[in-house]
């Protein structure tokens, strides 16, 4: 990479790697607010339509792994732009797609290019700053997705509401070129001379025990987040007791909480990692496990949804800097591994608040349920960080029996 800039100043090409972010955090969850709009025009369900959603996460889990591979001797800049064009052509597909089948393989054309994306881009984000700043380069480029969802999102909803939903994908395509122009043209070469990993020495490194809790972390947190942020409309309406109108506003405040959480994880990440790991996992847990006291109160549900983006997005920079630490020469495939994990949490998530809602105590009992995987999740960083004294341990004393 080029020199690295002083340690006041943020280099401008994160703040491209941002731009690519938000248009990527768009296009992956504007379709929630499109779905009828959709099933509408192409003569389909909701449940259908809302397959869309299920189909894109799919193929961010399993086209990151892939992906980053077949670009593993690419140099990175090159597969940014390469992502953002796959990107943009894939939104371009979902604005004129004739049919729902059509439209369901655009979208998952359009995913290969997310996980990659931020695994890649992540891995040149602590390339662009000193050794005391990676965490929160990472955060600042995490901040496009967290734009999206406050800002983006809601904007492609209002456009679709009012043009019709191809409008919003034809917007997205437009953030797609401009990304794509702003990458190429500040996100300096990769001028490293170090040799490329073979992608069999790259899966060693992924299959060390550190990397693989790593990935369980993230799975585990992001999933306790999910069993409860996937049902949060009908816990704001049937349990707290507001309007559907009032929904809309309330989510405003997740995102802002998420905003500031991503921010904070990534500062908290860069003075001590291991402490900023083990403290955010405990806060989401704590912040779940203290909601389903407040369900029942407005003003405390409204105070615990920002609370809840917050801790949830103050994991995002703690757990990709440790993968990207424990993964040594294979950072680019562990990271868009770890993007995978964060989407297979959305999707476990998802699933486990459907069965608590329905075998069990219904929506009341969502919050405390969710509040034991982040806490599972903070158990296996425990195991992770005292395996690694173990082994430093071990690898001392080896030493002093060698001497």
């Amino acid at each position: 990479m080029n020199s690295i800039p002083s340690k006041s100043r943020l280099p401008i090409a994160l703040y491209a790697l941002t731009a690519g972010a938000f248009g990527i955090g768009t296009t992956e969850f504007v379709i929630m607010g499109l779905l009828m709009q959709v099933a509408a025009d192409l003569q389909v369900t909701i449940a259908a339509a809302g397959l869309l959603i299920s189909g894109y996460a799919l193929g961010v889990f399993v086209g990151a792994p892939l992906l980053t591979a077949a670009t593993s001797r690419m140099p990175r800049k090159a597969v940014l732009v390469a992502l953002m064009v796959i990107f943009t052509l894939g939104n371009l597909a979902c604005a004129i797609a004739p049919n729902y089948t059509s439209l369901m393989i655009a979208r998952v054309i359009t995913s290969l290019a997310h996980g990659t994306f931020f695994g890649v881009g992540a891995v040149v984000a602590t390339g662009l700053v000193a050794e005391d700043r990676k965490a929160s380069a990472i955060s600042i480029m995490f901040t496009g997705l967290t734009v999206a969802t406050l800002l983006g999102v809601p904007a492609g909803a209002w456009l679709g509401l009012q043009l019709g939903w191809r409008a919003t994908f034809w917007a997205v395509t437009a953030i797609g070129v401009i990304a794509t122009i702003v990458i190429a043209s500040l996100v300096p070469a990769d001028r490293s001379d170090a040799p490329s990993i073979a992608f069999r020495e790259e899966l060693k490194a992924i299959a060390r025990p550190q990397v693989l809790l790593g990935l369980l972390m993230t799975v585990l947190g992001f999933g306790g987040m999910f069993t409860v942020y996937t049902y949060i409309q009908p816990l704001l309406t049937q349990v707290t007791g507001f309007s559907e109108s009032a929904v809309s506003p309330i989510l405003l405040m997740f995102g802002v909480g998420m905003i500031l959480g991503n921010l904070l994880g990534g500062r908290f990440a860069d003075k001590r990692l291991v402490p900023a790991l083990l403290g955010t996992l405990l806060a989401l847990a704590a912040v779940m496990g203290l909601m389903t006291f407040v369900l029942h109160s407005r003003w405390a549900m409204v105070l615990f949804v920002a609370l809840l983006g917050a801790a949830a997005f103050a994991t995002v920079s703690p757990l990709q800097l440790w993968v990207l630490q424990k993964a040594g020469g294979a950072q680019s495939l562990a990271s868009s591994l770890n993007i995978g994990a964060f989407n297979l949490g959305n999707a476990l998530g998802a699933w486990l608040g459907g069965v608590v809602i329905t075998h069990s105590a219904g929506l009341t009992a969502l919050t405390w349920i969710a509040a034991l995987v982040p806490a599972s999740a903070f158990l296996v960083a425990l195991w992770s960080i005292a395996l690694e004294r173990k082994q430093e341990r071990t690898a001392l004393i080896e030493q002093a029996e060698c001497a």
